[in-house]
């Protein structure tokens, strides 16, 4: 066989070869991405804060419900209610804002930040919550 000929013999398996590589190596980050995901979504709910991924991965965003269904979130079937019940524009945006204070602290005991100026910020809120006559 001449030199031309096994060469590019070679190159053919090696660019087969190439390919099966891709995929399985696809496939694999899929399945340990899912995993992780998983794990992710079972340590949110049974601990009540989220993972801080390792300092090298800054790139990868999870989001919650793109593996699986989304589920209504309890507190946005609490302002969902509160805004059945209540029609007073102000009363709903205290409650969105209630739930935004407390995303942000869960965050930042998650972080093992500061929490003082969050657990004010949302005493405060519930403050005129329960002046406007809305149960906190």
């Amino acid at each position: 066989m001449d030199a031309i000929s096994e060469y590019q013999k070679w190159k053919q398996q090696g660019a087969s070869l190439r390919t099966q590589a891709k995929q399985a190596m696809e496939g694999r980050f899929r399945e340990l991405l899912t995993e992780a995901a998983e794990i992710a979504q079972e340590y949110q709910r049974d601990f009540g804060a989220a993972l801080k991924p390792p300092a090298p991965i800054t790139t990868f965003r999870y989001k919650a419900g793109a593996a699986a269904k989304k589920k209504p979130k309890p507190a946005t079937a609490k302002v969902a209610a509160v805004a059945v019940a209540s029609a007073d524009p102000k009363v709903i945006a205290m409650e969105k804002r209630r739930g935004q204070i407390q995303k942000k602290l869960e965050a930042a005991k998650a972080a093992g930040k500061a929490t003082k100026n969050f657990e004010d910020q949302l005493y405060e809120v519930e403050d005129e919550l329960r002046l406007a006559g809305q149960h906190v």
